[in-house]
């Protein structure tokens, strides 16, 4: 991670500590770090629902402008479709300004390159160093060479054409519940189902500005799941706040992370021969019940670190073509470049509709270990590198667990926090045993 970009982007306080400032400096150095050899280039930019997005976005805007890129104004989107729109339309670059499932007082800066796919640390650190140099001598057209601003908010209708090709079936006769988190997805995602033919049930598709990921979407799954049994539908499907992700809920009201739609999309695929190499690319976050049914299916696994970049990265060195992150991100690497809420759940409704199967059904292809994930607040989570008392406190809990769970602790990419997580067969001994290693990072990194 470099001084302003984190795993996924710059992201913080909006007008605090990602300010419409810093968003125009950052319009003005990554609109020249991707595009500098090229005339007027063209660059997408797409927005979620946030109140401060559109303040960011003007801000980003003038910065592209004033060096001489045109821009495309792409309104309310969600990230993989800018992703594919950059790819689908030719276009230089691309940026998505979200802070995903983040609350609403934070937001983000995402960009992509000409190829659809989420920058290199390299690039993202070439970019740093334009944006920390004492004189800004980047271009600064002026006349006919200044960039021109126009919108289209009807490009959007192609990723839905896109994502329907993407299947087999008819969802007609389905019922299904969509959580849109009243983000980016609240337009397009219930259009494409129900132009599919499911009756949709719609929550969180009433953005305000406010009230994006609120006790809604892909991280507070209880409405969904009250509106699955209430409706007595098929499934549930939860986006967050710019739709990369994907949560589900089966017919039974149980939920299903990343880890599960991982091993049932990863099956299908398999047994239709189109798992490369047979192996599907995930995190060292995924369960330990992940690992072991994969196994059992007959599949392979690689690991990587947190973050569907990463995910990214080895899928593309290793020619994989399915990979992801328990916390949703699914990445379907013949279909689109970065993680897809939407195309992912496509999958999954078109391999339960062929096998005729119920998703409580499906979701018995994986036997998830009992799990305990803690955040813990922390005034510098960079401190945790090397700190003694920390890593004694670790060593504690593996020692306990031996071979019978593991513990994992890592600092966020995109908040001040470090997550602590625990895997075991006894829910009550893991709580004590995160609640042990919490303790002394609260003390230690505070």
């Amino acid at each position: 991670m470099g001084k302003y970009f984190g795993t996924d982007g710059v992201r913080g306080i909006a007008n605090l500590e990602l300010t419409a400032e810093l968003a125009y400096k950052m319009g003005r150095c990554g609109g020249y770090v991707l595009t500098g050899q090229t005339k007027q280039p063209s660059i997408l930019v797409g927005q979620d629902t946030r109140i401060s997005s559109p303040m960011l976005e003007s801000a980003l805007v003038a910065g592209l402008l004033s060096i001489g890129a045109n821009v495309i104004r792409l309104g309310v989107i969600p990230t993989p479709a800018v992703a594919y729109l950059t790819r689908k339309l030719g276009a230089d670059a691309s940026v998505m300004i979200t802070a995903s499932h983040n609350p609403v007082e934070d937001n983000g800066i995402k960009f992509f390159g000409s190829d659809g796919f989420k920058l290199s640390d390299e690039t993202e650190l070439e970019i740093e160093r334009y944006m920390d140099l004492s004189m800004d001598e980047l271009p600064r057209p002026i006349g006919i060479e200044l960039g021109k601003l126009t919108e289209n908010l009807t490009w959007k209708q192609q990723y839905i054409e896109f994502l329907k090709k993407t299947i087999q079936s008819d969802f007609t006769g389905l019922k299904i519940v969509l959580d849109c988190a009243n983000g980016a997805a609240y337009e397009l995602a219930p259009r494409l189902f129900c132009e599919l033919g499911a009756t949709v049930i719609a929550i969180g598709a009433h953005p305000n500005g406010y009230n994006i990921n609120d006790h809604c979407g892909s991280t507070h799954s209880k409405a969904l799941i009250d509106e699955v049994l209430r409706h007595n539908a098929d499934l549930g499907l939860a986006f967050d706040g710019d739709a990369d992700r994907l949560i589900a809920i089966d017919d039974t009201g149980a939920e299903m992370d990343g880890d599960y739609l991982l091993a049932i999309c990863g099956e299908a695929l398999s047994r239709a021969g189109k798992l490369n190499h047979n192996t599907i690319v995930t995190t060292v976050m995924s369960n330990l019940g992940f690992f072991k049914s994969v196994k059992a299916l007959g599949m392979n696994t690689l690991q990587t670190t947190v973050g569907d970049r990463y995910v990214i990265e080895a899928m593309l060195k290793g020619g994989y073509n399915l990979g992801g992150e328990q916390s949703g991100h699914l990445i379907f690497l013949d279909y689109n470049t970065t993680g897809d809420g939407m195309l992912a759940g496509l999958q999954l409704v078109d391999h339960m509709l062929q096998t005729c199967e119920k998703l409580s059904v499906l979701k018995q292809k994986m036997n998830k270990f009992p799990q305990v994930l803690m955040n813990v607040p922390v005034g510098d989570k960079h401190k945790l590198n090397g700190n003694v008392k920390v890593n004694a406190a670790v060593k504690a809990v593996e020692d306990q667990l031996a071979e019978h769970g593991r513990v994992l602790v890592r600092p966020s990419g995109t908040e001040s926090l470090i997550r602590v997580m625990a895997e075991g067969s006894e829910i009550s001994l893991l709580e004590g045993y995160v609640k042990s290693i919490a303790d002394v990072i609260t003390v230690e990194l505070a």
